[in-house]
């Protein structure tokens, strides 16, 4: 097994993301630095800081040039960081007049930060992207099965009824706050790194703040003072993807109970077999989104661990960043995937999930009955009938109705007041909540899309 199943070659369609694994590849991390190394120097050149011939000629020569990894070895293991090497290799390649201006005033951790922030920028995107399908996918479903009546179940017992619908929409209304949180994170996130070697910029003083201006135009992000040593924006974007990974984790675990031999109400996802039992469909997409989602939610404590960053740059708090990142995207755009497969696959089973309104006697209308009996009696009287007749029907395997008739002679059309499909009706309501909320986000458009 691989150190990480998440770049495993044997693993890569359970754990792993072909997208966006690759964004944090050795190779994926030197090119962003060199793009950032290329931005620096075009912003430089901007502010009169380096001349423009060099800034020109760094820029085309860095243009599509490549860095092999172990080129970078020794020297990381050095430094414990890959940019002096990096910076190194690149003036080994670049004609000496320009070299000389690589790297101008800049510090590794601009340089770090930087790529870190070029890569992340394109994950989140991806992610977005999927996250919208998502949503879409679970609401039309939600819409198409609002009329499916089924037992909600709380604390794992028969509760009342709901549609198979109210639960889809359910399982869309955190990405829906997600997909919110996400606008409002990425302008925290994405602001220029540039502060030299103490964040104060002394090297390139009293320039740093035009350079800073003159980066964001250069990335598309925006201007801000270097913030280094404070890390709340990147922690921030790790949980957020650890409340994605939570929320997915919620529909794998449905799923999984739904999904149960002797449950049997939906079912979802590819099947995988035993080896030894052929009556086996295991849930392996719902199995592997629940892994997912565990696994990301342990690594929010290492990723907050990373606050504490000591004076003007940390040397162990820093790097366990780069331990913790990686795996919490690439785990959590895993999930995402996995999820799209159940909800396209997504399938339901009405008369299994009849069969569950008609346990214990129909015990998911206990509630509707009681409030149909306190028209009639004091709401107390009427809670402690039902509980009488509840248990009567779970012990006798009655249902409620034909209890009710023997132990109540108030006037009421039980076959009308303990119907299930109409009790479930409610639930439409809640749906149309929830999908108009999306509506007036994103448009009809992009939620027929």
């Amino acid at each position: 097994m691989a150190v990480s199943p998440l770049d495993s070659t044997v693993f890569a369609g359970v754990f792993g993301d072909p997208e966006i694994g690759p964004l944090f590849s050795d190779e994926a991390e030197i090119a962003a630095m060199i793009d950032f190394e290329r931005a620096l120097a075009r912003a430089q050149a901007r502010c009169g800081v380096i001349p423009v011939a060099a800034a020109a000629a760094l820029d085309a020569a860095m243009e599509g040039l490549v860095i092999p990894p172990e080129e970078l070895t020794a020297s990381t293991t050095a430094a414990a960081v890959p940019v002096p090497g990096l910076v190194t290799a690149l003036r080994k390649r670049l004609d000496p007049s320009a070299a000389q201006w690589l790297h101008w005033g800049a510090t590794t951790h601009d340089i770090m930060d930087g790529g870190l922030l070029l890569r992340l920028r394109r994950s989140v995107d991806i992610v977005d992207t999927r996250l919208t399908r998502l949503i879409d996918t679970l609401l039309l479903a939600a819409e198409r099965e609002a009329g499916t009546a089924m037992a909600g179940r709380t604390r794992s017992q028969v509760a009342t009824p709901i549609s198979f619908g109210l639960r889809i929409a359910q399982w869309a209304q955190p990405l829906i706050d997600l997909s919110e949180m996400l606008d409002e994170l990425r302008p925290r996130l994405f602001r220029v790194q540039f502060g030299g070697a103490s964040g104060a910029n002394t090297a390139v003083a009293p320039h740093g703040p035009a350079i800073i201006q003159a980066l964001s135009l250069e990335l598309g992000m925006a201007a801000s003072p270097p913030w280094h040593t404070s890390r709340v924006a990147l922690i921030a974007a790790m949980d957020w993807h650890g409340q994605l990974a939570g929320a997915l984790g919620k529909i794998a675990g449905d799923l999984m109970v739904m999904g149960r031999s002797e449950i049997r109400e939906a079912r979802a996802g590819t099947g995988g077999g035993s080896s030894t039992m052929p009556q086996k469909s295991n849930p392996v997409t719902a199995e592997a989104l629940g892994t997912l989602a565990r696994f990301v939610s342990g690594l929010m404590a290492p990723a907050h661990f990373t606050a504490t960053h000591l004076e003007e740059r940390d040397g162990v708090s820093w790097p366990l960043e780069w331990l913790v990142v990686p795996q919490v995207v690439v785990a959590a755009a895993a999930a995402l995937r996995h999820a799209q497969v159940l909800g396209e696959t997504l399938e339901a089973d009405p008369e299994r999930m009849r069969a569950g309104l008609d346990l214990g006697g129909g015990a998911a209308m206990a509630e509707a009955a009681s409030f149909a009996l306190a028209g009639h009696m004091p709401r107390a009287e009427a809670q402690a009938l039902m509980k009488r007749v509840a248990l009567e029907a779970a012990a006798t395997g009655e249902c409620l109705e034909d209890v009710l008739r023997r132990q109540s002679d108030v006037d009421i059309d039980w076959a009308e007041a303990l119907d299930p499909v109409r009790a479930a009706d409610p639930s439409r309501d809640v749906i149309t909540m929830i999908v108009q909320r999306w509506r007036d986000r994103h448009g009809n458009a992009t939620y027929n899309s």
